[in-house]
């Protein structure tokens, strides 16, 4: 074999090495990676909202030992308990070996996407059909929820204090919902509208049903008929919309995507791709070094806002309640914790690589990405990690043997995003964006590579070390 040249060898030792990375995986990595994703598409099937997926979460737990938080009892090294935010935000947390004074590990996801909200008083009758009026929940591209199957879920919350959860439409025996659109013999005028306005908020509109109830004396047969249908089902009149959160999502379930099915695809897995990485390497990490936190919170979506999004006191209250447990000050453990905001970003699309800068962009099957900032333009609305906070995750990543990238979402003019990061970041926390590769991002069917999601659980597994 011949020796390399100078300039080769040079080249080796300071040029950044970009290569897929599966050609540098072993047989044993993939085979994981396909087993990792088993349980992770059945996750999506079961988590289609924020409630389903915060009651997916717990369920995951309860079965690892964890259990309920409990104000007052004292907690030691190796205890793991979990805290239940309104049943839309989580948290796990790990009681680790180290004083938490010394910091906590944060892994922080959220588990909300993008979907269409029912208004609260949704449903009418035109043209003898039966329709629900909808808010987009998120940033969508409302076009693409046109023509597609959907389903309901979400809860109703009654007068009398119950709540009556629905979820009707994911089975084949179900009937399901959809948005219609005009056929392209008459949609000459709305194709003069541009991309962004060819579907209007307001022309959102679910179609739910066209039987009349039989009795020609009344108006708005049809609305009866589907009141009666839904008193019938869940005890509930025209009246208890008004206090309730349902949503429609993609009916369809997790797949596997290619020839070689090594892609998956599915609604939701912004930032559901990240949370359950986060939720197996909470489960698998019974005894961490440092107390490990891992959130699931709401809201992200709509700019993290409420009292289930990460704009609120919740963490902050949950370092509290860690630093009480041991006598620590509670500013003391933020200014030393680390966290990884465990969010997604875009993956390089073969058919779009204009909006992307390729020096600086995410691939399929790279590895998890690392996210220094994020924002818009000029870095608005982002944390900005530090160099020598990246640094750390670089070391950390590199010594686990874990593939990983960097990568910035788009090019920096063409558009831009956020993620919770900065929330944790202002309560004095180090911490950087870490995720999974996207492609068609917030489109009711996304797609993300299988290695990646086992990269993203083995960055996360390393961390809570």
């Amino acid at each position: 074999m011949s020796e390399i040249s100078a300039a080769e060898a040079l080249k080796q030792k300071l040029f950044i090495e970009h290569k897929n990375g599966v050609l540098r995986a072993d047989d044993s990595t993939i085979a994981a990676a396909e087993e990792f994703a088993k349980g992770y598409k059945e996750f999506l099937n079961n988590s289609k909202t924020e409630r389903e997926a915060a009651k997916s979460a717990i369920e995951i737990a309860k079965k690892a030992g964890f259990s309920e938080f409990v104000r007052g009892k004292k907690y030691k090294a190796g205890d793991k308990y979990f805290i239940n935010n309104r049943g839309k935000a989580v948290a796990l947390v790990n009681v680790g070996k180290t004083p938490c004074e010394q910091g906590v590990r944060i892994t922080a996801a959220h588990i909300d996407s993008p979907r269409l909200d029912l208004k609260p008083n949704p449903l009418y009758e035109e043209l003898e059909l039966a329709l629900f009026k909808t808010h987009y929940y998120g940033g969508i591209r409302k076009y693409q929820w046109t023509a597609v199957p959907l389903a309901l879920h979400g809860v109703f919350a009654k007068k009398d204090g119950t709540v009556q959860e629905v979820s009707i439409g994911e089975n084949e025996n179900e009937p399901c919902f959809v948005v219609n659109d005009l056929l392209p013999h008459l949609a000459t005028e709305q194709a003069k509208r541009t991309l962004a306005e060819a579907i209007k908020g307001e022309e959102l509109n679910v179609l739910v049903g066209s039987y009349p109830f039989k009795d020609d004396k009344e108006s708005e047969l049809v609305k009866l008929n589907i009141l009666k249908i839904l008193n019938e089902k869940y005890g509930v009149t025209e009246a208890d919309f008004l206090s309730a959160e349902l949503e429609c999502v993609p009916a369809f379930k997790a797949r596997d995507i290619g020839f070689d099915a090594s892609l998956i695809g599915s609604y939701g897995q912004d930032d559901r791709v990240c949370a359950y990485p986060a939720i197996m390497a909470a489960v698998n990490t019974p005894m961490p070094n440092h107390t490990l936190v891992t959130i699931l919170a709401d809201k992200e979506e709509i700019g993290s806002e409420g009292n289930t999004g990460l704009n609120s006191a919740f963490l902050k209250y949950i370092i509290e309640d860690i630093a009480e447990n041991e006598g620590a000050n509670y500013r003391e453990v933020l200014k030393n914790s680390k966290c990884l905001s465990a969010d997604v970003n875009a993956a390089t699309d073969p058919t779009f690589q204009d909006v992307m800068e390729r020096k600086n962009a995410a691939y399929l099957n790279y590895g998890v990405v690392i996210t220094k900032y994020t924002g818009a333009r000029g870095k608005s609305g982002t944390s900005d990690a530090s160099a020598e906070y990246v640094g750390f995750v670089r070391q950390m990543l590199d010594n686990a043997n874990i593939a990983w990238q960097t990568g910035e979402l788009g090019k920096v003019d063409a558009g831009g995003g956020g993620t919770v990061a900065m929330y944790i970041a202002n309560l004095g926390v180090d911490v950087v964006d870490l995720g999974v590769p996207v492609l068609s991002m917030h489109a009711p069917f996304e797609t993300t590579a299988k290695f990646d999601v086992y990269m993203a659980y083995l960055a996360m597994k390393e961390f809570a070390q």
